[in-house]
């Protein structure tokens, strides 16, 4: 009678890095079943071996701020992620959610972004929960709940602050979903529907989160000239409740507001001090959302990704299409929406400044229904390893790996991923490190990255350097 193998998998002579920020070192790295079981020098056979030649091999990476919630559920192959080596993905950024949604409505700005109207069905979270598991997705989800969903959910208008009795319907309302297994709450205040939430609305929220368990994710009110007040406002909810606060995608928005990465970082550190915070960055020096009439200026260059009423406009610089109509940007704005937009509205030396920041892991903030997305969508995790790690030199490889493996997985208690090590998923990675990089940019932004040999989820393999090939993710709960 044949004997099983020792191992369903084994990754023979890579460059193991392990997650943690050290040095890689060289080995092989067997797996069973869906279990990291051995590093090192391996022996033994197994089902199926990769000759790695001295490629990396990482731990899947995590994206930290996805707006993939329904993409999940439409498109579970998922090849915008996996193939630049995203194994999961946090969903319900900014304040909005798939869930807990009531079917039959319109949903608001930037709600939108998401999908249709008709896709938001999940009047529970765990209706939703069940549609992911039910989808079986390529990526691993994990899902923050959203405050704008929650206020949509209860509020007969989003331009004032929510009553005792609304509040105490939302506290209810996310007290379901974080029993139900959701990561923990999302604020996007900069947004019109969300902005005149005061601070005591969102502190009475948060008492609901465990701060063991869930996490508070902040769009802060402000990214230009009042971020720091808006820091401490985030900072100041996490205090109260407990909840650990993670400041999504900070950047210095605004071109009166460059040059201030060392004031906003020294900001945060100081609020550190005695409390859990940290943060996501994408490596681009431009914004992506849908077009904010708050936004149009004439100090930097706003392209146009979609538009509703003109959709020839799609891929044309506001500024075009404003003296082609012969009218004002801010005319030209109002005459598009709804649509969305790109702002390249950040200076790159505060990019660096904050993406290099030990606090700082690396979220996509990709928006997969945008018809031209921000390259981000398909490159940002290759163009941390490529472009800012060996082209720049901003940090070392393996820092670039810990942004976004062992740091996100620790910061969003994601038990057993980001590492490897004896006993972890084996979410998997295999890229060479000499031709990773990013290859989507803003004229032909849907196109994967170079340099990604393969990924495994759960031990299997999802994606073999040229296409997805296996569906193979779960719904990620806090433990």
């Amino acid at each position: 009678m044949a004997t099983a193998p020792d191992y369903t998998l084994l990754i023979r002579d890579v460059w193991i890095h392990d997650g943690n920020d050290m040095p890689p070192v060289r080995g092989d790295v067997a797996v069973r079943d869906d279990r990291v079981v051995a590093l090192g020098t391996v022996t033994g056979d197994a089902a199926q071996v990769i000759e790695g030649h001295g490629l990396a091999l990482a731990p899947g990476f995590i994206d930290v701020h996805t707006h993939d919630d329904l993409e999940v559920i439409r498109q579970p192959t998922m090849p915008a992620k996996l193939s630049q080596g995203v194994t999961t993905v946090v969903v319900g950024n900014c304040g909005i959610s798939a869930s807990p949604v009531q079917p039959g409505r319109v949903v608001p700005d930037p709600m939108n972004l998401l999908g249709a109207d008709d896709e938001f069905r999940y009047p529970r979270f765990a209706d939703y929960r069940a549609a992911v598991e039910n989808a079986q997705p390529a990526v691993n989800v994990a899902a923050l709940v959203g405050h704008t969903a929650l206020r949509q959910n209860h509020l007969d208008r989003l331009d004032r602050a929510a009553t005792g009795d609304e509040i105490v319907a939302m506290r209810i309302q996310l007290r379901d979903a974080l029993e139900a297994g959701a990561l923990g709450l999302s604020t996007g205040l900069a947004y019109a529907s969300a902005f005149h939430a005061p601070d005591d609305e969102v502190r009475a929220l948060s008492e609901e989160l465990d701060g063991r368990q869930h996490t508070y994710a902040s769009h802060l009110r402000d990214e230009f000239a009042g971020i720091v007040p808006a820091l401490e406002e985030a900072v100041g909810v996490g205090r109260h409740s407990g909840a650990p606060v993670r400041v999504s995608h900070l950047k210095c928005a605004g071109a009166d507001n460059w040059g201030r990465s060392s004031e906003v970082l020294a900001a945060l550190d100081h609020e550190a001090h005695d409390h859990d915070v940290a943060c996501d960055c994408y490596p681009y020096a431009a914004s992506s959302s849908t077009l904010d009439l708050k936004q149009v200026t004439h100090a930097y260059d706003i392209l146009v990704t979609w538009s509703e009423p003109h959709p020839d406009q799609g891929g044309r610089l506001l500024a075009q299409i404003a003296a082609d109509w012969n009218v004002s940007l801010l005319d030209a704005a109002r005459q598009l929406q709804p649509a969305g937009a790109v702002y390249h509205c950040m200076d790159e030396a505060d990019v660096r400044r904050i993406l290099s920041h030990p606090r700082t892991m690396v979220g996509s903030d990709g928006l997969p229904r945008d018809p031209r997305p921000h390259p981000r969508l398909w490159g940002s995790f290759p163009r941390v390893l490529g472009h800012y790690a060996r082209d720049v030199g901003l940090f070392p490889l393996h820092t670039a790996v810990h942004k976004m493996t062992g740091l996100p997985a620790a910061r969003f208690g994601l038990r057993d991923r980001g590492v490897l090590r004896v006993g972890a998923q084996a979410d998997l990675v295999l890229f060479d490190p000499a031709t990773v990089r990013d290859v989507a940019d803003f004229h032909d932004p849907i196109r994967p990255a170079a340099g990604i040999h393969a990924v495994w989820v759960a031990g299997r393999l999802a994606y073999d350097g040229m296409q997805v090939v296996g569906r193979h993710g779960r719904f990620l709960a806090p433990t």
